[in-house]
């Protein structure tokens, strides 16, 4: 029989993604059949699937360390903040609607039959499911209708194993208070405990564990250290995405917009020796030494545009143009470079019209469809091929798009100024091409020899190994059931 765990955590950011990353490589290294599963995520950075869906982009990492293609059931509904109250939902891989947040919680108790039907299907092809839980399930007070935690873990009986961050402060009041919040019946569904993130010897906190596991009577699987090449892995959070503080490189810098969306196009230039990565943050002025300016995905291309003009951004921008910089916009960045954004329907917010920056000379029009597909451009500028996706809403018009950025199907997409120093494409993922990233690169003078993929096979092989030398992987893998 096919069997299952489910790692959740006393709090968000604690880990959990890596932590089931890493396990799914361990299990898959045992010879299990082995895929990764999550019930609810809330992200703006997600993956085009192949069945032309869209999942969470750290389901899409785990899919990859089970050597699996991500496919729309390892995260059944994912929600994609649209405004600070507001979150557009995405059912097995396609938009359902748009809800408040006070509203969703009215809206869970219909998707559980959906969760558990993708699980199911899991269930069915693997020999092991390795889920991931949201949040935590310390907060009761969302445990109605609760399809993320422990609503699930009993729905589907599936134990759990409570994932505590050490490098917050406070892990033993985070899994013991979170053992004394939780009904009887939900804590009974909690196989163990482990410690994640510690930093120094780890034997310091040896009094400490054993006080939690007297405190709970749960058993422990260990203290995991600090794991330091998390960075090399896909970001889940435009936050955990590191900015290069080296005087010299190729100084690229991307605006860190309210909503930004599958900002994973910057992970492969993060990695680039020759290249100086800076993610500008609210109220910081675009540096005088920028050499290309990133303008990234968005959920919602006209608020994040009034957003980069409350920054004083615009300014900053075509300043940097007047000086001879580089831009490329993404996705909702390529929209913003645009005379005008139209959503007469109120696809984003409210309907309406704003004026774009005025960068490229094109007009975009917002719809209700949305673009999710893998494809195969070709750069128009190098004539290199490249594998990327779209996933987005609108469509984009105008002069420049006589010179389009690359061609998909023969057919021209994006556009790029007069001068060529501003260009606008709805493709992501280019960056992760090593060829296309290293002629691109080579346009500014930056030599490359980083094969990104490889890179990330060698840090989830790491990742397996850290697990295997500081936790009992072994006896976690047999408490799946």
């Amino acid at each position: 029989m096919t069997r299952a765990l489910m790692i959740q955590g006393t709090g968000s950011n604690v880990g959990k993604s890596m932590l089931v990353a890493g396990l799914c490589r361990a299990a898959l290294r045992r010879g299990l059949t082995v895929a990764p599963f999550k019930p609810q995520n809330m992200s703006n950075n997600a993956a085009v699937t192949a069945d032309r869906g869209e999942i969470g982009r750290a389901q899409a990492l785990q899919a990859r360390a089970c050597g699996l293609a991500p496919v729309t059931d390892m995260n059944p509904v994912l929600l994609k903040p649209e405004t600070d109250i507001g979150a557009q939902v995405i059912v097995q891989g396609r938009r359902l609607t748009t809800v408040k947040a006070r509203d969703y919680a009215k809206l869970k108790p219909q998707l559980l039959g959906h969760v558990l039907d993708s699980f199911g299907r899991l269930k069915a092809a693997h020999d092991l499911v390795l889920v991931e839980g949201a949040g935590s399930p310390a907060e009761v007070n969302l445990r109605s209708g609760d399809i993320a935690n422990m609503g699930f873990a009993r729905a589907a009986d599936v134990p759990v194993i409570l994932a505590g961050d050490i490098d917050r402060g406070g892990v033993i009041a985070q899994i013991v208070g979170t053992k004394a919040v939780l009904d009887p019946e939900d804590a009974r569904q909690i196989a163990g405990f482990l410690i994640n993130r510690f930093r120094g010897d780890p034997s310091l906190f040896d009094d400490g564990y054993r006080m939690i596991e007297a405190q709970t009577g749960w058993r422990g699987f260990g203290v995991c250290p600090w794991f330091p090449d998390a960075w090399r892995l896909p970001a889940e959070d435009a936050l955990d995405i590191r900015t290069d503080r080296r005087a010299e490189g190729l100084h690229i810098v991307c605006l860190r917009l309210s909503r930004i969306a599958n900002f994973d196009d910057l992970d492969p230039l993060a990695q680039e020796p020759g290249v100086r990565l800076t993610m500008l943050g609210p109220g910081e002025a675009l540096p005088g030494d920028t050499d290309v300016v990133i303008l990234p995905g968005s959920k919602s291309t006209r608020g994040d545009l009034a957003f980069l003009r409350a920054q004083g951004w615009d300014v900053d921008l075509a300043a940097h143009v007047r000086r001879g910089g580089h831009v490329l916009g993404i996705c909702g960045g390529y929209q913003m470079l645009g005379r005008v954004i139209s959503d007469p329907d109120g696809v984003e917010g409210a309907p309406g019209e704003d004026p774009g920056l005025g960068l490229l000379d094109i007009a975009t029009v917002m719809s209700a469809d949305k673009r999710l597909t893998e494809v195969q451009g070709t750069h128009c500028a190098t004539g290199l091929p490249f594998d990327g996706y779209e996933i987005h809403m609108g469509r984009s018009e105008g002069a420049d798009r006589a010179r389009p950025f690359a061609t998909v199907d023969d057919q021209p997409e994006g556009a790029v100024s007069a001068d060529g120093r501003v260009a606008g494409s709805y493709l992501h993922g280019m960056f992760t091409d090593d060829a296309f990233r290293g002629a691109w690169l080579a346009g500014f003078g930056v030599a490359s020899d980083v094969s990104y993929g490889a890179g990330i096979e060698t840090v989830l092989d790491g990742l397996a190994d850290h697990l295997d030398a500081h936790l009992d992987v072994d006896g976690l893998l047999a408490a799946a059931c």
